[in-house]
């Protein structure tokens, strides 16, 4: 039991820490908290062999934090935006994967890990491209 307690407090230590610093170079909470996750866990092993009971707590923060950004979207806005969203949007996710799948896979990683690098690539250049119009 102490060891939970031991493990709570390296999370909230580390979050303090992180989440500040990333607000402060405008990368927002979110990924300041991924970004303690990571220096905790895979990087610093500061987590032990815990990983798989703790990943249950993680999965339903995932999900918590997809409700939330669902409550904050505006329907009417999303509607207005269909055809560039869904359209241009859609083209450009899929052009990006497309690109970045090839040059994965051509590195020499396994079909599906590529094509998650190449996802992962396509939506990082798109939530860009959306928050900057220009």
């Amino acid at each position: 039991m102490t060891g939970y307690f031991i493990q709570a407090f390296i999370y909230l230590v580390a979050a303090v820490i992180v989440v500040p610093l990333a607000k402060r170079f405008g990368l927002g909470s979110v990924l300041g908290y991924l970004v303690a996750g990571v220096v905790i866990g895979p990087v610093l092993g500061l987590v032990g062999q815990e990983t798989t009971t703790l990943q249950h707590f993680a999965e339903f923060g995932v999900v918590m934090m997809l409700v939330l950004v669902g409550m904050e979207l505006d329907p009417k806005g999303l509607w207005a935006m269909r055809v560039r969203l869904l359209g241009l949007g859609g083209l450009q996710v899929v052009l990006t994967a497309a690109a970045g799948a090839a040059i994965a896979w051509w590195r020499g990683l396994v079909g599906q890990t590529a094509l998650a690098v190449g996802l992962i690539f396509g939506a990082l250049i798109y939530r860009h491209c959306a928050a900057n119009p220009e």
